[in-house]
């Protein structure tokens, strides 16, 4: 369940969208006992990336 990378134009997913893709891609297995599969956890791989990017762009323009 790969995400879509933003359009040409539009900013990066907030860090809200990020950890909602991050639920849904845990939720979404069918049971929390199976593990993911090595596609999910690459996507939450990147969505990790993603997530500490944003986090690290908010504190730099909050300084």
């Amino acid at each position: 369940m790969p995400t879509p990378p933003p359009a040409s134009g539009s900013s990066r997913p907030s860090a809200d969208e990020l950890n909602e893709q991050i639920r849904a891609l845990w939720t979404g297995r069918g049971h929390p006992a199976l593990p993911l599969t090595d596609e999910q956890r690459e996507e939450y791989r990147r969505l990790l990336e993603a997530l500490r990017d944003v986090e690290r762009g908010d504190v730099v323009e909050a300084a």
